[in-house]
């Protein structure tokens, strides 16, 4: 198979693009950078990144596993997905560890907030990145929803969304260093939330049909642990494949492999 162009936003983009198209992880792809594309000026003239892709061979590159396992290791490794899956339903790269105490009241939630307006204020200045931020409190379940807008969100959300999650992770720290109660923040830009989790989702099941066919397990890239969840929850009620997390952070990695 010969090469096939792809084009997104950034070149992670376009690459997470021809690994859903082509129904294999982007590990598993053999492919050059045709343009980086640009953010443009204030948005104007913006260009988008181009790679031409297409699946290593089969024979001798492709990153999959054999499924074939003796039985003492299916043992260790069933006992060992029920606890790496359970890892997976907390996301400390969000601050969840501290969801526990997200049914009290913040009484201080309007100082937090106007703080947190300050905090993200004095932050894109220093990172110089022309940036409107906009946020909505949730009440009910004490989620802080901060929405970025401006010319240059790719910078923020960086390579598969880790700058995002490393700010995101920041601005819980601050947020929650002078509450009493927890603050869960979700911190989001130009919809990339959403559309990542559409884009994993579509992945897995392009991966699981080809787990089915070739009747070997496949290693994803590794992801943070919300983007783990995602797949194993894409996954979760299928007949004939199952999902396990392997490795240590921040290098875990998600294997979908042939239920026996």
């Amino acid at each position: 198979m010969g090469y096939s162009e792809f084009k997104g936003k950034t070149v992670e983009e376009a690459l997470t693009t021809a690994s859903v198209e082509l129904g294999v992880a982007s590990t598993e792809l053999d492919y050059e950078v045709v343009d980086k594309g640009s953010s443009g000026f204030l948005g104007i003239g913006a260009k988008q990144a181009i790679i031409r892709a297409k699946k290593k061979n089969d024979d001798s590159e492709e990153t999959v596993t054999p499924v074939k396992k003796n039985y003492s290791k299916l043992d260790d490794d069933k006992k060992k997905e029920k606890k790496t899956n359970s890892s997976d339903n907390v996301s400390k790269a969000s601050g969840d560890e501290g969801a526990d105490k997200a049914d009290k009241v913040i009484e201080n939630k309007d100082e937090i907030i106007k703080n947190t307006y300050a905090y993200l204020d004095e932050l894109f200045k220093a990172m110089k990145i022309e940036t409107k931020v906009t946020i909505d409190f949730d009440d009910s379940n004490n989620n802080m929803n901060i929405n970025l807008e401006g010319p240059e969100m790719g910078i923020l959300i960086g390579k598969r969304g880790q700058t995002l999650d490393s700010l995101q992770y920041l601005i819980s720290l601050f947020v929650n260093k002078d509450s009493k109660a927890y603050i869960r923040v979700k911190l989001d830009t130009e919809n990339y939330r959403a559309r990542r989790k559409e884009t994993l989702e579509h992945l897995a099941k392009n991966l699981a049909f080809k787990v089915k066919r070739s009747r070997r397990s496949v290693t994803l890239e590794p992801m943070n642990p919300y983007e783990r969840r995602i797949i194993h929850s894409a996954l979760q009620n299928d007949k004939y494949v199952a999902t396990r997390s392997e490795g240590e952070e921040p290098y875990r990695k998600v294997v979908i492999y042939l239920k026996k």
